[in-house]
């Protein structure tokens, strides 16, 4: 299950956590939404959270997110990997797979 979080949330999370920046109004972010939401269940390895940039605007910001969707991947707080844009769940998960 992915929760929504804010950078407060984020920021206290150990091991390793996937953040989905996203908006409500960004096209490629609602396709993404449900694949994001398919991979929390088939990999309970890693903490998905999703972060509104519109909510986060700072945090957003401090991470660096310039375009949405953007997908990072973080391990006790420190970045591992970033993916900016749409991409199919196939994709995906081989990415995510790479940093279990």
């Amino acid at each position: 299950m992915v929760k929504v979080a804010t950078a407060e949330l984020v920021k206290k999370e150990k091991g390793i956590i996937l953040v989905d920046f996203y908006a409500d109004w960004c096209g490629p972010c609602r396709m993404l939404g449900p694949i994001i939401e398919e991979l929390s269940e088939e990999i309970p390895e890693i903490n998905f959270l999703k972060v509104n940039i519109d909510d986060e605007r700072e945090f957003a910001i401090a991470n660096h997110v310039g375009s949405i969707p953007t997908i990072v991947i973080f391990k006790d707080g420190n970045e591992l990997a970033r993916r900016v844009g749409f991409a199919s769940k196939p994709e995906l998960k081989k990415w995510i797979n790479n940093y279990l």
